[in-house]
């Protein structure tokens, strides 16, 4: 692995996308296991977006009394959520394909199935040319699962990646699988309206569209009384939900859903991802300033601080915009925990063009950064008009330049909170002590501290005493 990819995953201690190993699916996949007919085993990579689908593909399977089951040699069925976003992404998933398709030797009659955007982009690809498959599953075409798994229980192979302009499972209660029973995420819309010239989301995903205000406040609703503390709004671009009820002749902006969800409860805390920086408006700023249970974070991607590559990039803002709506944020919400987005080695990123992205990253100083270096995905506009022309040592040795100097702004940004106290929700017991227990406050910030006489889903006061790069080290005020 190379040392930048090291450095990523050390710094953000990247979980395994494999399986869904919540406790809330250990325990659904082991009631009544006998009496489901058969059983599915998910695996998802890439985005919350993902994982959300996954929790809408097992509400549809559990309907046709297909049971859910943790380990993939007791599974009927084996279906993959894919990522198309990089080729690294796609690499692995084609690995653990070859890994099943080994399991299937011993188990013919198993059926094994990719959702999600790869199988939006390679369509048949997966089934005619590499035989990896059996069925192939857009993402607006979940409903049709049980149909192809029984066509394919009789040897016909099938596929469907119809992108819709409507499709939003408003009315599909997700099955939470990798849940915790407090935290979980609500998608509120569907596809992208921005043709990033890097991106494939509008390809894999369809165009824009939204959810029904009333669906999404009464499945956040719903969560709140069923125990859940937490609940993430999502979206490709959530500034731009837009949603029009024709019943009463009424509008919902994102700043007006936010306010509804904040309104069930003080107890229910309220984020959301992923903001586009040329939509978020100071409506929603406002809106998160006013309520208290509205998270003080902002995802708010730059991809460069070249304008000249956002302008190939088509991110339809120039680096001054950029800086102006975070200095915007900043003079609304100052405590606010901001976290990005960056891509090395764009095509005809030259050095100057970094230099603009590394005096970004200084000038801001992120709390969290998401960085990668370019990949070149076929369809996109891009790899259709752009040649990808910088080396990938040079994009490697970018990335790791980045990297480092972000590494020095999350340790910064960690330390001006030690001495602070914080309301954390107790989220779960520490992956790295069993006697302590993490949660997040308000920005974002993973913070630790003894157990006590605590439970998770509780809200505690805690003090900072000390911090890593990546965790606020604390003491809960009793």
């Amino acid at each position: 692995m190379p040392d930048s990819e090291k450095n990523i995953e050390l710094l953000f201690n990247e979980k395994n996308p494999y399986a869904f190993n919540g406790e809330a699916f250990q325990t659904l996949s082991n009631i009544n296991k006998s009496s489901f007919s058969k059983h599915f085993y998910v695996e998802s990579y890439g985005c919350a977006m993902n994982f959300a689908d996954s929790e809408v593909v097992a509400s549809i399977l559990l309907k046709e009394n297909i049971g859910c089951t943790t380990q993939p040699n007791e599974a009927d069925i084996i279906l993959i959520n894919t990522c198309s976003i990089r080729e690294k992404a796609e690499e692995k998933i084609r690995k653990r394909l070859t890994e099943f398709k080994c399991l299937k030797k011993q188990k013919p009659e198993l059926i094994i199935g990719i959702l999600g955007c790869m199988a939006e982009r390679l369509k048949g690809n997966l089934l005619e040319e590499e035989k990896l498959v059996d069925i192939v599953v857009g993402p607006d075409a979940y409903r049709t699962l049980p149909q192809l798994i029984s066509e394919a229980e009789t040897g016909q192979k099938g596929v469907n990646v119809l992108l819709s302009r409507d499709e939003t499972y408003a009315d599909i209660s997700p099955i939470r699988l990798n849940s915790n029973g407090i935290n979980a995420f609500v998608s509120i819309m569907r596809g992208c309206n921005n043709m990033c010239s890097f991106c494939v989301v509008p390809f894999t995903r369809g165009r824009e569209r939204s959810r029904s205000a009333e669906s999404i406040v009464a499945e956040c609703e719903a969560l709140f009384h069923d125990g859940y503390r937490e609940v993430t709004l999502l979206g490709q671009n959530v500034d731009s939900y837009h949603w029009k009820d024709e019943i009463n002749n009424s509008e919902v902006s994102f700043a007006q859903l936010m306010e509804m969800v904040a309104k069930i409860s003080p107890l229910l805390r309220v984020r959301f991802s992923t903001s586009h920086p040329k939509d978020i408006t100071d409506e929603v700023l406002h809106t998160i300033l006013k309520y208290d249970n509205i998270c003080n974070y902002i995802h708010l991607p730059a991809q460069s601080g070249s304008s000249r590559v956002l302008e190939m990039m088509n991110r339809t803002y120039d680096r001054d915009w950029y800086l102006q709506k975070f200095n915007r944020i900043k003079e609304i919400i100052p405590d606010c925990g901001v976290s990005t987005d960056m891509i090395t080695g764009f095509c005809s990123e030259t050095e100057e063009d970094h230099k603009d992205s590394m005096s970004l990253m200084e000038y801001c100083k992120f709390d969290l950064a998401y960085m990668y270096f370019y990949s070149e995905r076929p369809g996109t506009l891009a790899a259709r008009k752009y040649p990808d022309d910088v080396p990938l040592e040079t994009k490697k040795r970018r990335l790791k330049e980045m990297v480092e100097l972000h590494r020095i702004h999350s340790l910064e940004s960690m330390q001006k909170e030690v001495g602070k106290t914080f309301r954390v929700l107790i989220e779960g017991t520490s992956k790295k002590n069993d006697d302590e227990f993490y949660g997040r406050n308000d920005q974002n910030k993973v913070v630790v501290f003894p157990k006590g006489n605590l439970n998770p889903g509780e809200y505690v006061n805690v003090q900072v005493t000390d911090c890593t790069a990546g965790t606020l080290i604390g003491t809960p005020l009793m």
